[in-house]
């Protein structure tokens, strides 16, 4: 699909069939030259999913080439296969086949999505919102990671699965369920987590890596943060902020605030974590968390040009933080309160 047919707003999700594994799997072993893609602020199953396709690919003899704007970040540096992670070029390139895995809308795709010009384009994700650009779609939104979807491609096919490619999608599970805690975590999950064990994965190394290994900035931040918290409607919605003067002051890396809504998430009472984050262009990223299908986030962000899940969404909202913390917490409310 050329980029230039890729619509760059996300729209409403269209009900239509997935393309079959045979038919992904046909075009995956057809394809010489490969880029494998996902979305920008990436997170574990970003990487992971990323990485494993990366290494399935590589071990049938493919040309593939991964690309991600940050690079792979300092906390996902163990993953086996992240030196394969390079920033996209200023130049366009040309590919038999681009993969975009774990992006719910073509414009998440960052700079990458210019700089691709493929012949086919092929679309794998969990996220309920996505509109299924591309020419091969599978969109399970049942699936508590791409990576889950991907294993199922991978083992339905009979594509290379190794250990290492096993870790990446360990990993891109486990940060998605919040190792393996989240309400879309189901008995299918644990069972891949499973076979992915006995494919090799050190479930302690892992999982210590990725939950016990943080910076100590990253607990100042966390400090700072709950000093900003503050709860509305009463005690059912909890936000906290972070705006550039701290993050600057702290030296904060952008993969440091991953998993800090969590501390919000968790208080008693609280059904809708909200976490507003300044960024330079003029724009607050937010994130928001529900323990209710009753607070559909996902809905909640749409109507702020964002997206994702029902549990778990987010948006880029143009404004001062002030601003875009009283217009998305008044929208929060008003539906906290109704569905009280």
């Amino acid at each position: 699909m050329p980029t230039s047919e890729i619509s760059a707003e996300p729209t409403e999700p269209v009900v239509a069939a997935n393309s079959s594994f045979s038919a992904i799997a046909a075009a995956l072993r057809s394809a010489q030259t490969v880029v494998v893609l996902s979305h920008v602020r990436p997170d574990g199953d970003a990487f992971g999913s990323q990485l494993a396709l990366a290494l399935s690919l590589r071990a049938l003899g493919k040309d593939v080439t991964v690309w991600s704007e940050e690079g792979l970040l300092d906390k996902y540096s163990f993953m086996p296969g992240g030196e394969l992670l390079t920033p996209p070029p200023a130049e366009a390139q040309t590919f038999d086949l681009a993969v975009a895995l774990d992006t719910a809308v073509p414009n998440r795709l960052g700079v990458a999505a210019d700089a691709v010009r493929a012949d086919t384009w092929i679309n794998i994700d969990h996220h309920p919102t996505n509109p299924r650009y591309g020419d091969l779609v599978y969109i399970d939104s049942t699936a508590p990671a791409t990576g889950q979807i991907l294993f199922e491609l991978l083992h339905d096919q009979q594509l290379p699965i190794d250990a290492a490619i096993a870790e990446n999608l360990f990993v891109a599970i486990s940060t998605d369920t919040g190792s393996f805690q989240y309400p879309n975590t189901t008995a299918r999950t644990f069972e891949i987590g499973a076979e992915l064990l006995k494919c090799g994965v050190d479930v302690g190394r892992v999982s210590q890596l990725l939950y016990e290994s943080y910076p100590r900035r990253r607990v100042e931040l966390l400090r700072e943060l709950l000093g900003t918290m503050r709860f509305q409607a009463d005690g059912r919605v909890a936000s906290f902020s972070l705006s550039l003067a701290v993050a600057s002051r702290l030296g904060v890396l952008p993969e440091d605030n991953e998993g800090l809504i969590d501390h919000l998430r968790a208080v008693q009472g609280v059904v809708v974590a909200v976490f507003f984050e300044e960024l330079l262009e003029g724009k607050v990223r937010v994130s928001m968390r529900s323990k209710s299908e009753a607070a559909d986030v996902a809905a909640i962000c749409q109507r702020f040009g964002g997206g994702g899940h029902k549990l778990a969404a987010g948006a880029r909202v143009r404004g001062t933080l002030a601003e875009v913390e009283q217009r998305v917490l008044e929208a929060i409310c008003d539906v906290v309160n109704c569905n009280s």
